[in-house]
């Protein structure tokens, strides 16, 4: 068995005889996150999980679990492959809004939450009130790029470490917080950006990101 899911993607695809890039093709995702998906860096969503089963013809439960044959069991006389469904949950999918974009980079013009673009599904996110946000900049980066949707929870609290979506004096920005008596310290991801501190009666709201959608 294979340990990681990053080990089961990259055999399914040996198996299937494809290169990256021709995997990266048929299930419509770019060769950089295929990539980083083999490496371990990331994990695809259950979305992404059932397109790679299918161009490589795995078992999604043996790509998700490592658990089972590695292929699927096809019995003579049915159609349908038998599924697992006791291994499975029920998962809940909500419709929401995607809004303005918010700067990864330089705090920038506030999004307007009353303008909506369009609606994005998303799974496991217990607020009716959650938003979604395009990123713009870098600043975030690798974690979160520019091109990536956030999700992001007012109702869910928001405290130290956490990244969030704050803003401060009518500007908004995407930052990882540390928070002590008078300041609220922005920290971007990329080193290649300068970390911020404002006092927290300049801060309008620190909503937390629950969900990182990346770009294709």
């Amino acid at each position: 068995m294979k340990h990681t899911m990053a080990d089961r993607i990259h055999e399914a695809r040996q198996r299937k005889e494809l290169d990256q890039a021709k995997l990266s093709a048929k299930i419509d995702v770019a060769t950089r996150t295929l990539q980083r998906w083999e490496k371990g860096e990331q994990v695809p969503d259950s979305n992404y999980l059932m397109r790679i089963a299918k161009a490589t013809g795995v078992a999604p439960h043996w790509l998700l679990t490592g658990d089972g044959p590695m292929f699927p069991q096809i019995y003579p006389d049915q159609k349908v492959l038998p599924l697992p469904t006791s291994r499975y949950k029920k998962v809940r999918l909500i419709n929401l809004p995607l809004l303005s974009s918010v700067p990864g980079g330089a705090p920038s013009l506030i999004f307007h939450p009353d303008y909506v673009e369009k609606y994005i599904t998303v799974d496991d996110v217990n607020d009716d009130s959650a938003f979604a946000l395009e990123v713009k900049g870098n600043s975030m980066a690798p974690k979160i790029e520019d091109g990536d949707i956030i999700v992001v929870s007012p109702k869910m609290e928001s405290r130290s470490g956490d990244i969030c979506v704050v803003r401060v004096n009518d500007e908004d920005t995407v930052k990882r917080v540390k928070v002590d008596e008078q300041f609220v310290h922005l920290i971007p991801l990329n080193p290649e950006f300068e970390p911020m501190a404002v006092k927290k009666r300049d801060v309008g709201f620190m909503w937390r990101v629950v969900k990182v959608i990346k770009s294709l």
